[in-house]
């Protein structure tokens, strides 16, 4: 029977995770548009809901599978059997398998190979007969098992962030072997796109109104170094000559006219270079904002970890970025509990967070992941351990961060307004950091500039200039 309605078939996702798993997200519904889909957001009328899983730590999982037995016992009491059930992402690129057999109540699984088909595998299940989700059913199951995709400038995209704001993934993959993390194995090798390409997609953002670009992928400040290989010949300059760099990258950006940040997320303190530093400083569309997950401090805890760099390597890169790029805000992350921290570690790692005093700082607890090194280490720490570690870290950064704060009353800041009466500064990246509430009503999607005039631990009170 086919189940294809007369109307435009309707479409909704729900997207969990980081803004990888977002523009992911993005792309498939870019492709059910391009297809003559409806895209709602309201779960109860679409034909075809979409979960986009992350997998990344334990909790997520969790997040993950609620999700997903939420999406399907709605179906049931909305009354709305045809509806069909999608899982994407993270999840179902590591776990389809295992998630065939368990979820009987999904009718299929896309990889992260399979995102920017989405509109095809719709249309091929509200084709097909209407499945008996029975003991004996099977969802089907189209995630490949080595991802190798990655997206154009020219991928329809269905941008769900404010319009004021975009990520662009530059590159997918990541090459790095951190004991702790099986992204390597869900995502593939690190995979660059071309600086034509990324340029083409930010040009056409800004044209549409874009005023800050968040570059992502696995490991920004890795962009490129796959294609050394392929570009050994080229005559453009280039770090040592020896192909497509981020540097490179941002410099072409920077040419792209119109008012507008370029924001760097997700960089690794393996691959920053002295000419990358100099371009950011020379570079004034690109915020002084550097976000740069260190993990630990402890030369142990980096060795378990797998980091590929060292405490001084840390410490010199640290000074070296705050000294060539004036008025740079750091943000990073920590992981406390890892297999083996003692309190002699985890008491390093807290003399590092007070000497440094990072403008922004999460701290993650560690969540063992099967398959991981990490996970068949011994001297594994106690989860009453972990969290009390978490809470001390966090304390000592909320202090920090209330003493940043209050320096900040009384100076001039530029800022992206988000909506009436709230902004975000340079130092703060899209959902992770900290706000600047506004006084007094301002225009969504445009800079201004403010008076900061009161500071909470996080947040900056202003007046509008």
């Amino acid at each position: 029977m086919n189940l294809l309605p007369t109307r435009p078939v309707k479409i909704g996702m729900i997207s969990l995770g980081c803004a990888k798993n977002l523009v992911d997200a993005e792309i498939m519904l870019g492709d059910a548009a391009s297809r003559g889909m409806e895209i709602t957001a309201d779960a109860s009328d679409a034909d075809v809901l979409v979960v986009n899983t992350c997998a990344f730590i334990d909790s997520a999982k969790e997040e993950s599978i609620d999700a997903i037995l939420h999406a399907h016992q709605q179906r049931g009491l909305r009354k709305k059997p045809g509806q069909k059930l999608i899982v994407s992402g993270c999840m179902a690129q590591r776990f389809s398998k295992d998630l065939a057999s368990d979820l009987t109540e999904i009718d299929a699984f896309i990889g992260l190979d399979q995102v920017n088909r989405l509109g095809e595998i719709v249309e091929g299940l509200l084709a097909a007969a209407s499945p008996v989700h029975d003991d004996a059913w099977q969802p089907l199951n189209l995630v490949t098992r080595n991802s190798t995709f990655i997206p154009d400038y020219d991928t329809p995209r269905f941008r769900l962030t404010p319009s004021h704001t975009a990520y662009v993934k530059i590159a997918e993959g990541c090459n790095h072997p951190c004991s702790f993390c099986v992204i390597p194995r869900m995502r593939g090798r690190h995979r660059s796109r071309t600086i034509a390409s990324v340029v083409a997609e930010v040009r056409n953002l800004v044209a549409q109104g874009v005023k800050e670009i968040n570059l992502i992928s696995q490991d920004t400040t890795y962009f490129g170094m796959d294609l050394w290989e392929q570009h050994a010949n080229a005559t453009q300059p280039v770090d040592s000559s020896r192909g497509p760099t981020l540097s490179l990258l941002l410099r072409e950006l920077q040419k792209i006219e119109g008012d507008f940040w370029i924001r760097l997320l997700y960089t690794h303190p393996a691959h920053w270079s002295a000419e990358l530093i100099r371009t950011i400083a020379a570079c004034d569309k690109v915020a002084r904002y550097i976000d740069m997950p260190l993990q630990h401090i402890h030369e142990q805890m980096l060795l378990g970890m797998r980091r590929e760099t060292s405490r001084t390597h840390i410490e010199d890169l640290i000074a070296r970025l705050r000294e060539g790029i004036p008025g740079l805000a750091l943000r990073t992350t920590f992981i406390v509990g890892f297999p083996g921290e003692t309190e002699e570690h985890f008491q390093s790692l807290l003399d590092f967070i007070a000497s440094v005093r990072f403008e922004r700082l999460g701290i993650f607890t560690y969540s063992r992941e099967d398959s991981s090194r990490a996970a068949k280490m011994p001297n594994q720490v106690p989860a009453k351990t972990k969290q009390a570690r978490f809470r001390k870290a966090m304390r000592l950064q909320q202090r920090i961060a209330r003493e940043l704060a209050l320096a900040q009353v009384g100076k001039t800041l530029r800022v992206l307004v988000e909506k009436s009466q709230v902004a975000r500064a340079e130092s703060d990246a899209p959902e992770v950091d900290t706000q600047v509430l506004l006084t007094a009503p301002a225009t969504a999607g445009e800079f201004a500039t403010v008076r900061i005039t009161a500071a909470s631990d996080y947040d900056l009170v202003a007046e509008l200039l």
